[in-house]
């Protein structure tokens, strides 16, 4: 959402600039997402080398997502609560600790397959809050810089995707050269060095900001004693009654649904597999995952670029339909690592699109003063099948093979892709923000 900032040169009122909290922000996020990056491909990796199941892996997958799903949904109240900089700081030290662990205590035998099952999902709960609270940060420390929201937010939204880009070819590399225990280990000390930076460098300086944050969520409502919990509950029912309300809107969010479940099962258990039996091992698996992002970024500039000359519904159906099916069905039917990251490269050009297809409509199609509920309803939305995607694949990989696998995710990949043809909602695209307005709901008081 568009937020406004002191134009490049302003002086903050009554205080110096100071750019320091913002370069250590986005330092740690960058540390923080790559360190992420190295635990999605390494703990996979991890649990494939040391068990050979990939149900087990699809396992840990599950394990690792649900609790992503349930900060998603809860996780803003207690956010606010502890101030943006706190929460930070303790995701990162938890993550550190969690990750940690797992390397630790298989080298001294002490490690058990449930047991890594309650780290990854330690990880998993600590990890969104941490990066959720450094985004919410940001603005703040760009008007403390004498810089404006827009061009820190595209520093930060491009060191990020940078982080991740180049985070996934890299565990890979490490993998091969120091074995996936040792890369954890390694993991471990990114979070607990962007721990440190923001703990150090940031906190002091963003105190005023999180006090201000803190303190509505601190107080209960004066008006007639209502709880903060009830106003929450009536908050978080508000956004998901608009959501479903607005059928465009909650049509896209139904099949990212499906596709972020499908998208799951391909990055924690197909590929994985297909890596350590057909494609060479760990680098391969970094190297697709890398051309992917890679192109993704390329994607989302080409469209900040000129996405706005051609038709929003057709660059969504055909960004989806570019970015799914074709992945799976060379990894179906297929041989060989040089097709794969051929399609993957311009399959990432399709989902480059996506997301800032769907962030522009969402803020078209939300009134402003529900943006905040409607869009933690969308994000949790998205990700709620996520868990299962994973989950199912490995067990789909286990007992039906891996071709067999791809095959029926790439079919499922193309169906609901293919759906916003026959589903009326989409076809109302160009008149969503009419459509919006007619869904919105009364405003919804809390309840006593």
């Amino acid at each position: 959402m568009p937020a406004s900032g002191p134009e490049p040169g302003h002086l903050i009122s009554g205080r110096p600039r100071d750019r320091r909290p913002l370069v250590l922000l986005l330092t740690a996020n960058v540390i923080s997402i790559a360190g992420n990056m190295l635990t999605l491909v390494a703990i996979p990796w991890f649990v494939l080398s040391t068990t050979g199941s990939p149900a087990r892996a699809g396992l840990v997958a599950f394990a690792s997502t649900v609790p992503v799903v349930l900060a998603a949904l809860l996780g803003g109240p207690l956010i606010d609560r502890l101030g943006y900089t706190v929460t930070s700081v303790v995701s990162d030290a938890v993550c550190a600790l969690a990750v940690a662990a797992v390397p630790v205590l298989h080298m001294t035998g002490h490690l058990t397959y449930g047991l890594l099952l309650v780290l990854v999902a330690v990880s998993g709960l600590f990890h969104s809050p941490g990066e959720t609270a450094r985004e919410v940060l940001m603005p703040r420390l760009a008007e403390r810089a004498g810089t404006t929201v827009a061009r820190a937010s595209s520093g930060y939204e491009g060191a990020s995707r940078g982080a991740r880009m180049l985070g996934a070819p890299l565990a890979g590399l490490l993998i091969a050269g120091i074995g996936a225990a040792n890369v954890l280990v390694l993991d471990a000390g990114t979070f607990a060095v962007s721990a440190l930076l923001i703990g150090l460098g940031v906190s002091e300086r963003a105190r005023g900001e999180n006090a201000v944050a803190a303190a509505p969520v601190a107080s209960a409502d004066a008006t007639g004693g209502r709880t903060t919990f009830a106003a929450y509950r009536a908050e978080l029912a508000e956004g998901y009654r608009y959501l479903v309300r607005a059928r465009l809107l909650f049509a896209v969010v139904a099949m990212v649904m499906v596709t972020n479940a499908i998208d799951q099962a391909w990055s924690s258990v197909l590929l994985p597999v297909d890596a350590r039996r057909h494609l060479g091992g760990s680098v391969a698996l970094g190297a697709v995952s890398g051309t992917f992002a890679a192109s993704a970024l390329v994607g989302s500039l080409l469209f900040g670029a000129v996405g706005h000359r051609f038709s929003q519904r057709a660059l969504f159906i055909g960004g989806f339909l570019c970015c799914g099916f074709p992945r799976y069905a060379v990894g179906a039917f297929v041989p060989g690592l040089a097709p794969l990251i051929v399609v993957c490269a311009l399959c990432g050009l399709g989902a480059g699109m996506l997301n800032p297809i769907i962030g522009t409509e969402m803020v078209r199609l939300v009134p402003e003063r529900l943006r905040s509920r409607v869009f933690g309803a969308v994000t949790s939305g998205v990700l709620i099948a996520v868990p299962m995607g994973g989950l199912l694949g490995g067990y789909l990989v286990q007992y039906a093979g891996l071709r067999t696998a791809m095959a029926a995710a790439g079919t499922l990949y193309l169906l609901t892709t293919l759906s916003p043809f026959v589903l009326p909602a989409f076809r109302a695209w160009d008149a969503a923000g009419a459509v919006a307005a007619e869904a919105a709901p009364e405003p919804v008081a809390a309840e006593s």
